[in-house]
């Protein structure tokens, strides 16, 4: 059998729903500034919680992309994702037409799904009964609703999916989107992820497994990865969408191009429910895969965007694999959590956090861990502490990690020309 040549993969438009800005151009800027997203959580009456702050999307109005109608039937994570992908489609300045409709697929990722329609239609069946649940309840509340809207609101007709794999869900859909277009399944992907869990059930089950931060009384100073003095993770909410494109495909209509995406690692810590393998060896070798995948020497890494979530298990554990994996060139490389600004958007992390990478090898910007005040002595490597840092950057990758043991590696590059 005649191998498929792999065709390149470029990024051409970005778009970002977060708690630090509703659009890309204002999440970078509230990156590389150090602006901090958490807060009390004002979505619903929290105090009778344990844990009350959160990463709110604040000033949001899906009015901005759709129509009232069809806003209200849609659960907010779907607005999230559709209007991202609209904020994306038009950055990479790419129309779908009857023409291209059938090359153009979509790939959106989500954890958790709609679960603030079914916590309220609970409500609804408890109170005045089955038949007064909604019937847009079962459509707006399916995980996969996303992906299938954005296809109805773009018309998108290519290869359609929807990755569930917790908070590796995001990445996921982009390695994915990555991998359809490098073996000619398409031209172009809409792709990324997005989560609205912030919700009275959904907040009262991880702070039951002990997943989430409970300084209540600081919420700015919450998540803090990689700091001695973290005690979990603070839910965020929002999404973040790429068009990648095929390279040919992208230069023929003169996109601009931010970053070319290079690799994909995928594994399985086949451990344990929602605790990492000890020593990050699952982590490591989608470290490796992807760095494979690429053609990349671990010597090339320039930039990490961690998944460093602020949990005492998951930084400790990323620092082990990144250094099992990059050896002492560790010590020389940029790691960074955005997530000490944005909060952990579950099945969208891997959507903004795609985004702020490939912004990072755009702009030769490295967004900060801000929150590091006393580092662990685990965690000890290089994590651009508080500041951004002007940095040229030629490779850079975005990890994202799960529960269910699920580990998946981006590979980004700085674009240029075969020669």
């Amino acid at each position: 059998m005649t191998e498929i040549e792999r065709k390149r993969v470029v990024v051409t438009g970005v778009g970002a729903i977060t708690p630090i800005g509703n659009t890309s151009a204002a999440y970078w800027s509230g990156l590389v500034n150090g602006h901090n997203g958490i807060g009390e959580i004002t979505l619903f009456d929290a105090s009778h919680h344990d844990c009350r702050i959160a990463g709110e999307v604040k000033n949001f109005d899906p009015e901005d992309y759709m129509d009232r109608k069809e806003a209200k039937r849609m659960d907010r994570f779907s607005q999230f994702g559709v209007s991202a992908a609209k904020q994306a489609l038009a950055d990479a300045n790419l129309v779908i037409n009857d023409l291209n409709a059938e090359q153009i697929g979509v790939i959106i990722g989500s954890g958790v799904g709609g679960i603030k329609v079914m916590e309220d239609q609970q409500t609804v069946y408890l109170n005045r009964g089955p038949d007064r649940c909604s019937p847009f309840m079962i459509p707006m509340m399916i995980a996969n609703m996303a992906a299938g809207l954005t296809a109805i609101h773009t018309g998108a007709k290519g290869p359609n999916s929807c990755a569930v794999t917790a908070c590796a869900a995001g990445s996921n859909a982009i390695g994915d989107a990555f991998r359809i277009i490098q073996n000619g399944y398409a031209q172009a992907m809409i792709c990324g992820g997005c989560e609205a869990a912030i919700t009275p059930l959904s907040v009262a089950g991880f702070a039951a497994c002990k997943a989430l931060s409970f300084r209540n009384d600081q919420p700015q100073k919450a998540s803090r990865p990689f700091d001695k003095d973290r005690d979990g993770f603070v839910m965020g909410e929002g999404a973040g969408v790429l068009i990648l494109e095929e390279l040919q495909h992208a230069l023929s209509r003169g996109a601009r191009i931010y970053a070319e995406i290079v690799g994909y690692g995928m594994t399985c810590d086949a451990y344990h429910m929602t605790s990492p393998v000890p020593g990050g060896e699952g982590a490591a070798r989608a470290i490796r895969m992807a760095l494979k995948d690429g053609g990349l020497d671990p010597n090339m890494i320039d930039y990490i965007n961690a998944h460093g979530t602020s949990t005492p298990a998951n930084d400790v554990n990323e620092t082990a694999a990144i250094k099992s994996v990059l050896g002492e060139h560790a010590y020389k490389v940029a790691v960074s959590s955005t997530k000490s600004m944005t909060g952990h958007l579950l099945g969208g992390s891997g959507g903004i956090e795609a985004v702020a990478t490939v912004l990072a090898i755009a702009n030769g910007v490295i967004p900060p861990t801000i929150n590091l005040e006393n580092p662990d002595p685990d965690c000890d490597l290089d994590y651009v502490p508080q500041t951004s840092r002007v940095q040229a950057l030629n490779v850079a990758l975005s990890n994202s990690f799960g529960f269910g043991g699920h580990n998946v590696t981006l590979a980004f590059k700085k674009y240029a020309e075969a020669k």
